[in-house]
């Protein structure tokens, strides 16, 4: 069920996003942009389809999908991946494809005051992200 992840989230801090950059290929310009950008995550659900909104001062991203079908995205650093988000238990997996490449992105609720901890699987290191819901208590299963 999605729906657990549906709401506004705000980044409160990352660990490894430089390196992750790095590993992407990413300039340092863009990097240094990058480590002090602090996005917002809106999850929102309507039937099928699940949207993910990215916004920051940086660029503002967004992808809607169906849960387990592939589609087509555009990455905040401009990467074109096929990408696949999935439930797994109660972990929200993103799963991007590029240029022989992937990175998966674990997103998973601890509790009402840690908000959303995320994972993202790079082949050297995980990024660790840390978000807290600014509109309310965090929904569980």
């Amino acid at each position: 069920m999605v729906d657990a992840f549906c709401a506004t989230w705000k980044l409160v801090e990352s660990e490894n996003f430089d390196e992750y950059m790095k590993a992407l290929g990413v300039g340092f310009a863009t990097r240094q942009v990058g480590n002090v950008t602090k996005p917002t995550v809106i999850i929102s659900q309507e039937g099928d389809k699940v949207m993910i909104r990215t916004q920051s001062t940086f660029k503002n991203t967004e992808i809607s999908f169906t849960l387990g079908e592939e589609f087509d995205e555009t990455t905040a650093d401009d990467r074109n991946c096929k990408s696949t988000v999935t439930l797994d238990g109660d972990k929200l997996v993103h799963v991007q494809k590029w240029d022989g490449k992937e990175t998966k992105f674990v997103r998973e609720i601890k509790d009402e005051s840690e908000g959303i901890m995320g994972d993202v699987v790079c082949s050297q290191f995980v990024l660790k992200t840390y978000l807290k819901s600014i509109n309310g208590a965090v929904k569980r299963w």
